[in-house]
């Protein structure tokens, strides 16, 4: 935009009441938390394969980042260019595996410290997301919800096992770590039994919950299913159900999309 562009915009929102100044000043202070998941399409750097034919973000350009060096390398292009102070949203399968991969009931704050150190930088804090998709234990598409007790313990472990890793970001970058819960749990036809699954899924973050992490280092919430190719008819944390779970506990904040 040119200069006389702007302050010709300027001048409307002005008769509007706005002060553009104020408004670029006070959006400078506001950091963006920027899904890692961008730069390779969900890829993560797991042997699972990443999110199934991925969710289209990138497509199958030229370039896509095929290693935690050039994904790193990609964010820092991006953060030069978009402008303000911001921060970077891991997700469970982009941790770092020497020789053998951990599974997601047991990754550790280990296999996330060159993301610390590649924040620590660049003074930049990170968040974080379970990754309850791409994994034989959510070939079904249940994973919370699953009516087998061992698939659901499983889940549990990888939930407490991402609370430990939010704390290990929170002490060491100085900043909080806003772990996200989404669950893709549901079914492509309008099951008999919705109000089942739906306990099952209370239960399960119940239990994951009663991990005593550090409330000053990690913000929890819970995002309600928006999206999920063929299983949307019968979600398991639906809106509502987002919702009415997020405000009757404390304090994992809800963040429901509509």
């Amino acid at each position: 935009m040119s200069k006389a562009t702007y302050e010709a915009a300027k001048a409307q929102y002005k008769k509007l009441g706005i002060d553009t100044e104020k408004a670029i000043n006070t959006l400078k202070k506001i950091s963006i938390s920027m899904h890692c998941w961008q730069g390779d399409d969900v890829g993560g750097f797991e042997t699972t394969g990443g999110a199934s034919g991925g969710i289209q973000t990138t497509g199958n350009y030229p370039g896509k980042a095929r290693t935690p060096q050039e994904l790193m390398a990609d964010l820092d292009f991006a953060l030069k260019l978009i402008p303000g102070k911001h921060r970077v949203n891991l997700h469970a399968c982009y941790g770092i595996h020497e020789g053998t991969v951990a599974d997601r009931d047991k990754i550790e704050p280990k296999h996330f410290a060159p993301w610390v150190a590649w924040a620590k930088k660049r003074g930049v804090g990170l968040d974080f997301n379970p990754t309850f998709f791409s994994h034989p234990l959510a070939a079904n598409g249940l994973t919370l919800s699953s009516p087998d007790p061992k698939v659901r313990a499983f889940w549990v472990k990888h939930g407490i096992q991402c609370l430990k890793i939010a704390e290990y970001f929170g002490k060491e970058l100085g900043t909080p770590c806003a772990i996200n819960f989404w669950c893709p749990d549901g079914y492509k036809d309008e099951p008999s039994d919705r109000l089942g699954p739906r306990q099952r899924m209370a239960d399960s973050l119940d239990k994951i919950f009663k991990y005593k992490y550090n409330k000053k280092l990690v913000i929890p919430t819970f995002e309600s299913k928006l999206f999920g190719i063929g299983l949307t008819r019968s979600a398991r944390s639906s809106c509502s159900s987002a919702r009415s779970h997020s405000t009757s506990r404390v304090p994992c904040a809800g963040t429901p999309t509509t």
